[in-house]
């Protein structure tokens, strides 16, 4: 019979042993005494992983064998179930050593006709055929052998991680007729990599919540607003992205999200106020509007990682209540286009800050000569940075009155705002001035200089290109300023500033240079002619500014040792004029006692 035959029949009555993991089972009519199975299940690793000898499912066969070959042990092996699925697997078994109880060697070769065998010695691997053990002594002996059944290194080989069933098959044979067959698991489960985990990871799940139809957010916009008109239009997008520990999008947990307030959630072709889901990796959720107006509450809550993200949704009405219009930023304009001229802000009826589409227009026809239209002009759409600014182009020399609407004719307005007056210049400029943006200044702190032409009136003028507003050489300083100052004071033309901004530091009407002051105290005092730009008065006018660097701790310390130096020497001089009135009085001391020393002697020479 050949082995294919036999491992087939074999396979249709195998009996499946008990359980997993250790597993020792002794025939009932075995003819071998004492024979002892032993099997434990192995692992192995995922594709490309090498096979390994030492974690392979160890297969230890032992029993007490006739000489002379007379006993014979077979193992083999045949799958058992079904693999993982997409699995293609090579399993091999391999020879380990043998163990006997006397010394006796052991014969480690198949027992089956020469036509039969698979020859091999005990080195090599047999994936299909038996390893026989035989006692090659002259005497009976307990002998054995231990095996590893492996998944052969294959680097193409498809192995998914799962569990990966086989029957190990142990015959025994005496005088080579079959005495007894037993079957037992062995098993070799190959573990998921960490990236497949399916277990959430608090650290790294996250819920982000962007603007409009953005998909997948990677980040919360600074606000999400939107028109509260019921519609299907996507408000905001909220992504929530569940992953394992490896950061990888193959975890599953469950997902509540839940909005309060205004708003509807839209999972799919659903909408709700509320959505519980069975999330695998990422899912994005459309917010939506309901026709309230206000501001929704977004809750999102993980199950298994026990995780609460908190968004908030602003709903405003379609009309604005009120608005208000400034020209702060740009208040004289140059002939042409001027981007974002006026700056709106506006509420609803609830307070809410009105986000939605603002028109300006000029408040009469006399206006719209110099600036404007009467023809409302649509302003640009809302962000957070800006907010909302509207558009002026101006025609003229003089001044316009201009007012923002919420809708695009004025019949159809339901707010107005203020009028604000814009003012139009030639843009001529008749002198030109330089000036620091402080007083005083640390050692070593930034400063800004601005140069700003002026119209001959001494107003600044914004928005033009000066080709040589200052003389060839631009600016000059009576000190260096410190390494890093980020502008060369040289040039001499200059792109005037329409606006003023502190985050860009420009200053409407003029061009700003970035310096850093001197180390050192003491004043510092810039100067420049104008250029051609200007008339030739101008050209002849040096104009200059001044600005102090203080050095705190130094004056101080200066003008302490500054103070004990004149200390000291007030003390010296009042030393000196102590030594002086003591040398004084030391002389009169003496007067003083010459003369009675002469009246004495005077008085003796009477009494002679």
């Amino acid at each position: 019979m050949s082995t294919k035959t036999t491992f087939k029949r074999i396979a249709l009555v195998a009996v499946a042993a008990l359980g997993l993991g250790v597993l020792s089972v002794a025939p009932s009519s075995a003819t071998i005494s004492g024979l002892s199975v032993t099997v434990t299940n192995g692992t192995a690793g995922l594709v490309g992983a090498k096979s390994d000898t030492t974690t392979g499912a160890l297969i230890s066969i032992s029993g007490l064998l006739d000489a002379g070959r007379a006993d014979t042990i077979t193992v083999g092996f045949v799958q058992k179930s079904a693999y993982p699925t997409g699995a293609a697997v090579t399993p091999v078994l391999q020879f380990i050593e043998t163990s006997t109880g006397t010394g006796t060697s052991v014969d480690i070769s198949n027992p089956f006709a020469a036509a039969e065998r698979n020859t091999f010695s005990a080195a090599e691997s047999v994936t299909t055929g038996l390893y026989g053990i035989t006692e090659t002594g002259t005497s009976a002996a307990y002998v054995g052998a231990k095996f590893r059944l492996v998944l052969d290194s294959i680097s193409s080989t498809a192995r998914p991680a799962g569990t990966y069933s086989y029957s190990v098959i142990v015959k025994t044979y005496n005088g080579g007729t079959l005495k007894d067959t037993s079957v037992y698991d062995a098993n070799i489960v190959v573990t998921a990599a960490a990236s497949d985990a399916e277990t959430p990871s608090a650290a790294y799940t996250t819920a982000f919540f962007g603007s409009g139809a953005t998909a997948a957010p990677s980040a919360d916009a600074s606000s999400v607003n939107g028109v509260a008109t019921a519609s299907a239009t996507a408000v905001g997008t909220l992504a929530v992205n569940v992953k394992n520990a490896s950061d990888a999008a193959n975890a599953i947990d469950t997902v509540t999200v839940t909005i309060t307030g205004p708003g509807l959630i839209k999972n799919g072709s659903t909408y709700s106020k509320s959505t519980i889901v069975r999330q695998t990796g990422a899912a994005d959720y459309v917010i939506t509007a309901d026709g309230t107006a206000g501001v929704g509450t977004i809750t999102v809550k993980t199950s298994e990682t026990g995780l609460t993200f908190t968004k908030t949704v602003t709903f405003w009405s379609a009309a604005a209540k009120t608005i208000t219009a400034t020209n702060t930023r740009m208040p004289i304009l140059a002939a042409g286009d001027n981007a974002g001229a006026v700056s709106v802000t506006a509420v609803d009826a609830n307070g809410t800050p009105w986000t939605g589409t603002a028109y300006i227009v000029a408040s009469a026809a006399a206006d719209a000569l110099v600036a404007g239209s009467t023809t409302p002009v649509a302003c640009a759409a809302w962000n957070a940075t800006d907010g909302i600014r509207c558009p002026v182009t101006a025609l003229t020399v003089g001044t316009a009155k201009l007012k923002v609407i919420d809708a695009s004719t004025v019949a159809l307005a339901t707010a107005t705002s203020n009028e604000v007056t814009v003012t139009v210049k030639a843009q001529i400029a008749n002198s030109v001035k330089i000036a620091f943006d402080k007083a005083t200044y640390a050692p070593n702190e930034k400063a800004f200089i601005t140069v700003t032409p002026l119209d001959s009136t001494g107003a600044t003028m914004q928005g033009k290109t000066y080709s040589a507003l200052l003389a060839s050489g631009g600016i000059t300083s009576t000190s260096a300023f410190s390494t890093g100052s980020m502008d060369s004071l040289t040039a001499t033309s200059y792109v005037v500033s329409k606006t003023t901004s502190s985050t860009s530091n420009t200053t409407a009407g003029s061009y700003t240079f970035t310096v850093y002051m001197p180390a050192a105290s003491g004043d510092v005092t810039i100067s420049a002619y104008g250029g051609t730009d200007v008339p030739a008065a101008a050209q002849a006018t040096k104009v200059t500014a001044t600005a102090t660097v203080v050095n705190a701790s130094v004056d101080a310390a200066t003008d302490a040792a500054n103070e004990a130096t004149d200390a000291a020497n007030a003390a010296t001089d009042a030393a000196l004029a102590a030594a002086d009135a003591a040398d004084a009085a030391t002389a009169a001391a003496q007067d003083a006692s010459d003369a009675v020393a002469a009246i004495t002697k005077k008085k003796q020479r009477k009494k002679n």
